[in-house]
C-alpha cells in the first residue's frame, strides 16, 4: 500500500519524526484548538489534554502505523487501527474531520521540522497520513453501518430509572431507552460515551463500560469518582454524573462500541481485572449466565479493599449461576475473613491457569502490564490476550502489543 518511493524516505526519516512526535503533536492540538475551539465541544477530553495522554497516544498510533507499513507495505494494518475506529465512532468523529486534523497536523510538522521537511518528505510523510486516515474511515464508516447510526446524529436520550451506590466513590446507573425506537445491539464487554455538559457550558464526553448483560433494553453504567491527585485536576465528568444525575434525569449516550467483546468459545476464560476494571468483566459475566453458558470461567480480581470492590454482590450472584465458575480475590487490606479473598498483590503464578484460556485483562496499565508478564510466565499465549484501556491507548503509545 505505501509507495516503494515513499516507504524509502520514510524508513530514512522516522528517527527524526518519531523523536519530535510528542512536539509536533503538542503545537498540532495548541494550534488547532486555539483556531477551532469549537472542537472542545464533545470531541475532545479536555483532562487527556492538560495531562499530556491524547498527545502521547497520537503520537504513539503515529509512529506505530508507520513501522506497520514499513514491515509489511503491501498490506494495511487494520488491525492494529481497530481499538481507534471503536473510539472514534462512539465519539461520532466524521470524515470531514479528518482533512482538519491533516491541515493543523502538517502546519505542525513544518513548524517543528523546518528545513527538514523537503518537498519530498512532506509527500511521503501525507501518503502515510492517509493510508492511516482512509483506513479508519473505511472502519468506522463499517461499524457505523453495522450499528446503524448516523454519524452526524450518533446520540439519543436514555432516562436513568436507578441509581445505586456501590461503593464511596463508585456508583451505577441502571438507564432505559427516553423513546421506544430500535435500540443497536450491544456485545458482552462494549461501552458507551456519555455525553455531559459542564458547568461552564462546554459538553464533554467519556466512555464507560457497560456493567450488565447486554441483552434488553435496561443498560447499566458503573462510574467511578476520580478524585482530585496531586497535580492532577478531578475528573470532571465523573464527579458531574456523581453530584447531579438522579433517577428521572437524562443522559445522552452513544450506542454501544469496542472491540474489545467477548467471543463465543467453549475454551476457559480468565476475567482479569483491578478497581473499576470490573465493569466489562461484570458485563460478560451476566451474559454468560444468561445464556447458559457452560465454559470454564475463572474471575481473577484485584482491590484496595473488600469495600472498595465494585459491583462485588453482582459478581458473587452471577458465579453462583454459572457451573464450574470460580473465583479469587486479591485486597490490600482487609481480606481476613473474606472468602476467596487473599491479602496483597495479586499473584497469578500462585494458580493453576489453563493454557488454552481466553484472557481478557481491564484495569490500570501498571497493571495490567504487570497480569500480562505473570501470564505469559504461566504459559498463555500472548494472543489469547486481550486487554481494554479506560481512555487513551497508552499501551500502543509504548509500542506494546
Amino acid at each position: 500500500m505505501l509507495s516503494p518511493e515513499s516507504a524509502a524516505v520514510v524508513r530514512a526519516t522516522l528517527p527524526a519524526v518519531g523523536g519530535a512526535l510528542d512536539e509536533i503533536t503538542k503545537r498540532f492540538y495548541g494550534t488547532m484548538f486555539a483556531e477551532q475551539p469549537e472542537l472542545l465541544d464533545g470531541l475532545f477530553n479536555r483532562g487527556n489534554q492538560a495531562s499530556g495522554e491524547q498527545r502521547q497516544a497520537l503520537a504513539g498510533s503515529i509512529a506505530a502505523f508507520a513501522q506497520a507499513l514499513l514491515a509489511t507495505p503491501d498490506t494495511r494494518p487494520d488491525a492494529l487501527l481497530a481499538r481507534i475506529a471503536h473510539k472514534h465512532a462512539a465519539l461520532g468523529v466524521t470524515e470531514d474531520q479528518y482533512t482538519i486534523v491533516h491541515k493543523y497536523l502538517f502546519r505542525a510538522i513544518g513548524d517543528v521540522l523546518g528545513e527538514a521537511v523537503t518537498p519530498e518528505v512532506a509527500a511521503a510523510w501525507d501518503e502515510v497520513y492517509w493510508l492511516m486516515a482512509g483506513a479508519l474511515i473505511a472502519l468506522e464508516a463499517r461499524l457505523y453501518h453495522e450499528a446503524q447510526v448516523d454519524p452526524r446524529a450518533p446520540w439519543r436520550q436514555w432516562t436513568v430509572v436507578e441509581r445505586h451506590e456501590e461503593t464511596a466513590d463508585v456508583v451505577s446507573f441502571l438507564l432505559r431507552p427516553a423513546d421506544d425506537t430500535p435500540l443497536p445491539a450491544a456485545r458482552a464487554g462494549q461501552y458507551v460515551s456519555v455525553r455531559a455538559l459542564m458547568p461552564d457550558g462546554v459538553h464533554q464526553t467519556r466512555q464507560y463500560s457497560l456493567s450488565n448483560a447486554p441483552g434488553d433494553r435496561l443498560r447499566r453504567i458503573t462510574v467511578k469518582r476520580v478524585a482530585s491527585v496531586a497535580d492532577a485536576p478531578e475528573g470532571e465528568v465523573s464527579n458531574q454524573l456523581h453530584r447531579s444525575v438522579r433517577v428521572g434525569d437524562e443522559l445522552t449516550l452513544s450506542a454501544p462500541f469496542g472491540d474489545v467483546a467477548l467471543d463465543d468459545s467453549d475454551a476457559p476464560l480468565l476475567l482479569v481485572s483491578a478497581g473499576i476494571g470490573c465493569t466489562p468483566m461484570v458485563g460478560m459475566l451476566e451474559h454468560l449466565a444468561a445464556t447458559g453458558a457452560t465454559r470454564p470461567v475463572w474471575v481473577l480480581h484485584a482491590d484496595r479493599s473488600p469495600a472498595d470492590h465494585a459491583l462485588r454482590a453482582d459478581t458473587d450472584r452471577t458465579l453462583g449461576e454459572l457451573p464450574g465458575a470460580r473465583a479469587q480475590f486479591w485486597y490490600e487490606q482487609d481480606a481476613a475473613g473474606e472468602p476467596g479473598a487473599r491479602l496483597g498483590l495479586m499473584e497469578l503464578g500462585e494458580l493453576d491457569l489453563p493454557a488454552d484460556a481466553d484472557v481478557y485483562l481491564c484495569g490500570s496499565l501498571p497493571f495490567m502490564r504487570a497480569a500480562r508478564a505473570q501470564l505469559l510466565r504461566a504459559g498463555i499465549p500472548a494472543r489469547h490476550i486481550r486487554y481494554e484501556v479506560f481512555g487513551p491507548d497508552l499501551w500502543l503509545a509504548h509500542g506494546e502489543n
